[in-house]
């Protein structure tokens, strides 16, 4: 599965813009997105916003308009969240979802009102958090390339799911390490292991 990276953005003014998500949307990808708190609300957002700010609310509207089985990664910027976003998570009936990205003492919330996260690895985090009770794993490589077909394979033997941040994310050449993944892992067939990509009409090609 392909998650495009804060919407499907042909330039940066575009990153979690309305125009961007519905274009993933109706290209047939999820998305992964930044929510936080401002003025009693839970926005998107990436940064602290100073006006003019797309609202979840809005935004989980604009999801249900398209395919709602399609994933959404809704990555926390804010501590706190937990029971507004629950409730409008059960209002929109949003279930092909997961949240990352908390600390830990922040998870447990999510943890207590039964919301689905997703524990982080890195060449930092060697050892994901809360991993017993996470619901799958957000792999992600800062400065090198370090995903093993071994690594994945453990996670999803150990019944988690599986979401690979593409390389272009953190300003790497992509092709070389999606050709590996290809070669190791099967992603295309595998309804447990996505990607997070800024470039989702390509990695569709390429990975079919």
């Amino acid at each position: 599965m392909i998650l495009s990276h804060r919407g499907y953005w042909f330039n940066q003014e575009e990153k979690n813009s309305i125009e961007a998500f519905k274009r993933s949307f109706s290209m047939g990808f999820g998305t992964e997105t930044d929510v936080r708190d401002f003025n009693g609300e839970l926005v998107i957002s990436h940064d602290i916003p100073k006006s003019n700010v797309l609202t979840l609310d809005e935004f989980f509207k604009i999801f249900i308009s398209y395919d709602k089985s399609l994933p959404l990664a809704l990555n926390i910027k804010s501590d706190g969240l937990q029971r507004i976003l629950s409730r409008l998570i059960n209002k929109y009936k949003i279930e092909n979802y997961f949240v990352f990205d908390m600390s830990v003492p922040d998870t447990l919330g999510y943890l207590k009102e039964n919301i689905t996260f997703y524990s982080r690895q890195s060449e930092y985090e060697v050892n994901p958090p809360l991993y017993e009770n996470s619901n799958g794993i957000w792999m992600d490589e800062f400065k090198e390339h370090w995903i093993t077909k071994e690594a994945i394979k453990k996670h999803l033997d150990n019944s988690k799911n599986v979401c690979i941040v593409s390389p272009e994310l953190h300003k790497r050449s992509y092709l070389k390490e999606w050709k590996q993944y290809a070669n190791q892992f099967d992603i295309v067939n595998s309804i447990k292991v996505s990607i997070c990509t800024d470039k989702p009409e390509e990695a569709k090609k390429f990975f079919k």
